[in-house]
């Protein structure tokens, strides 16, 4: 039924698969015939996710910190172990604490970047080397952010940096492993509806009432008139994971509503 975006018998990897755009992925993947790590910090929640996982493939969890430094090659050994192979990988991991840059810490600083950053470039390298080492190619679908093109808010300096780097990281990488045909691609989503969502607006203190103002201002932006959901990713990743794009790489898709161009 998926035709040109089939993933069956692919093997993949989904990092922060627990929730929100992550667990919409896995979803997705699963449906579509692929067998899927799910790889997340919360090991209960990744586990709920593989189980509730129906498809034509099949999902496991992994409990992993994408900031490690083993976090590459441990998440392509589970796939490898798990599937015997490593085909796709999709760096969804990522954190976004609202802090202003005068008040932001380099230890928080320091965090958003090893993880939106640094682990998506080195999970990317350990990916990539099992893909070569196979010889058939594979896909790595980066999720970046519109943050990368145009800041949303106070407060996000250092997860819009980081974004923006991934876009950055995703054309060079892509020229750098074109030969191997490894495709690498990103996405930018809008504002997605997801658990965590409100929860860097709850911790820089505003009110329920100031956060529904915000969030209405927002969506009052977007001209399809309505915030996205995790689905509205994940379709988007399935295409970029398949063959029916096959003749992409180093593109950053927009899905947005059409948000940047008010």
């Amino acid at each position: 039924m998926w035709g040109p975006f089939d993933l069956t018998g692919k093997s993949a990897v989904v990092t922060g698969g627990a929730m929100g755009i992550g667990r919409g992925i896995v979803l997705r993947f699963v449906e579509a015939g692929a067998n899927v790590i799910v790889a997340d910090l919360d090991a209960e929640a990744a586990t709920i996710v593989a189980k509730e996982a129906e498809g034509a493939g099949r999902a496991e969890a992994l409990a992993l910190d994408v900031a490690a430094d083993d976090a590459g090659e441990r998440m392509v050994g589970a796939a490898v172990e798990a599937f015997g192979s490593l085909d796709i990988l999709v760096n969804n991991a990522g954190i976004y604490p609202m802090i202003p840059m005068l008040e932001i810490t380099p230890e928080t600083f320091d965090r958003v970047y090893r993880v939106n950053l640094r682990g998506l470039a080195f999970a990317s390298k350990a990916a990539a080397a099992r893909m070569i080492e196979q010889g058939g190619g594979g896909a790595i679908v980066n999720i970046a952010s519109i943050d990368a093109f145009h800041p949303s808010m106070v407060g996000l300096a250092a997860y819009d940096a980081s974004k923006g780097g991934v876009v950055m990281f995703t054309k060079s990488l892509a020229l750098e492993l074109g030969p191997h045909a490894i495709r690498v691609n990103a996405i930018a989503p809008g504002g997605i509806t997801t658990e965590g969502t409100s929860a860097p607006l709850q911790e820089s203190g505003m009110t329920e009432e100031e956060m529904d103002q915000m969030m209405e201002a927002f969506r009052s932006r977007i001209p399809l008139r309505r915030m996205g959901e995790p689905d509205d990713i994940a379709t988007v990743t399935v295409f970029l994971a398949s063959g029916a794009a096959g003749y992409m790489t180093g593109e950053t898709v927009v899905v947005d509503g059409g948000v940047l161009l008010s």
